[in-house]
């Protein structure tokens, strides 16, 4: 059997399956959301909706062996986003759970997924404000003790901190992996297919260059003006908005180009677009980059430059935009974001204010407008490396909300990284079920 703990909506479960060849058995989570559309994707496996802890693990697998046993425990309260927030200790244990399975299941392997601080996972000492945090001078303790565990039920235990865009995935997720076994087979980790563009084995064809955000982007989606909004972006947002086209559009050598043309009207015009990173002191990326981390928070957004010949523009958004921009021509200014709902900043009678221009192969083009929305759920979907036909939006005929589908696939194992793990320790096991259809046959 092939079991799912913490299947959530299914990332792990359809890398297995493309590693296997054939669904997982039982698919293990709490939440109904999830299991909803786990079922959906998933319609060959057993699913239960329970706290881990209540399933007997010889019970749900019926007495049958467990080849691999597969488990993704909630990892907010190891993760360094956390800060220097309380803990739940209730939270932190989960991960004993493996070691549960590892007793009275036996599975021949056990992959563990979680954040890298999970190295750290160690004791919690309460504070002056009574809270729970953990005690830096145990730092790791538990976690060695967890490895020791699984190490007495006969498991040999390895562990890396893998990347997803070295394996085809569009975002640079990184994760810690864990794999135990104890069929006295070795312990195998996936060589990476993908690689950094400007490497020696990239340009000598020893791997696929990292996939890039810009595969993920729907360009359907339109992206609201920023001047035009009935109530006003924050101000830490607009501040990084401006940041970002200086740095990425304004200054770039290389701005990237939107594919699309912003009308049909207009084919002289082009789009510039970056990620934007909605968070303090982050301000985005370039979008030929695998998409930064993705997480159950909706905060991966895009931004959109218009830019029209620079000897066709008239109208006020281009003085909208120098005004907007203007700051970021000199540092030291002070200023880290604008009300639009404000008169504008001076507006100076040199031409870089009055028109903010990016040359692109060797022609004058003006920025004449910025706009900016949220990834959508199919997007973030994508870069966590789902296939396309994969089902989030809609569960038994009823739209999912989109906070519900940002979290799941934010909380999901990115499926090449599952498939690759499952494929190079499970190498052995296509083989044999290879040979054996053809027998059948």
């Amino acid at each position: 059997m092939v079991v799912d703990n913490f299947a959530g909506g299914g990332g792990a479960s359809e890398g297995i399956e493309q590693a296997l060849g054939r669904p997982v058995d039982l698919a293990i989570n709490h939440d109904v959301t999830a299991i909803a559309v786990h079922t959906a994707n998933h319609p060959g496996s057993e699913h239960a909706v329970a706290d881990v802890w209540d399933i007997d693990p010889e019970q749900a697998v019926h007495g049958m062996p467990v080849g691999l046993a597969w488990f993704s425990p909630d990892c907010r309260h190891h993760s360094k986003a956390k800060g220097g927030r309380p803990v739940s200790k209730s939270v932190r244990v989960l991960a004993w759970v493996m070691s549960r399975w590892a007793a009275k299941a036996k599975f021949r392997a056990g992959v563990l997924e979680n954040v890298e601080e999970f190295l750290d996972w160690g004791p919690l000492v309460k504070g002056a404000d009574g809270k729970c945090r953990p005690d830096p001078a145990r730092k790791g303790q538990t976690f060695r003790g967890f490895v020791r565990a699984l190490n007495r039920h006969g498991y040999q235990v390895d562990w890396r901190i893998l990347r997803a865009c070295d394996y085809g995935a569009p975002t640079i997720r990184k994760r810690l992996f864990l794999i135990a076994r104890r069929d006295g087979l070795p312990i195998v980790w996936p060589k990476p297919t993908h690689g950094d563009p400007e490497s020696l084995a990239v340009k000598r064809g020893l791997l696929k260059p990292w996939r890039q955000a810009a595969e993920c982007i729907d360009w359907s989606v339109p992206c609201p003006s920023i001047f035009d909004r009935k109530k006003p972006l924050a101000a830490a947002t607009l501040d990084r908005i401006a940041s970002g086209v200086m740095r990425f559009v304004v200054q770039a050598d290389d701005p990237f180009i939107a594919p699309v043309q912003p009308s049909t009207q207009d084919q002289s015009s082009k789009v510039a677009a970056f990620v934007a990173k909605h968070y303090t002191g982050v301000i985005g990326d370039d979008l030929r980059k695998p998409l930064p981390t993705i997480t159950a928070t909706d905060h991966n957004g895009l931004v959109t430059v218009s830019l029209t010949p620079a000897a066709q523009v008239s109208g006020k958004k281009p003085a909208l935009v120098a005004a907007f921009l203007a700051p970021y021509y000199s540092t030291g200014s002070g200023e880290t974001g604008r009300d639009l709902h404000k008169p504008l900043p001076t507006v100076t009678t040199t031409d870089r204010f009055q028109l903010v221009t990016v040359t692109i192969d060797g022609e004058s083009y003006a920025i004449t407008d910025i706009g900016t929305r949220m990834f959508q759920p199919h997007e973030l979907a994508k870069a966590q490396g789902f296939p396309d036909r994969y089902q989030f939006a809609e569960i038994d005929g009823k739209p999912l909300a989109k906070r519900h589908q940002v979290r799941l696939i934010g909380n999901s194992v990115c499926p090449p990284l599952a498939r690759a793990i499952v494929e190079a320790n499970f190498t052995h096991e296509r083989r044999f079920m290879a040979t054996a259809e053809r027998a059948a046959a």
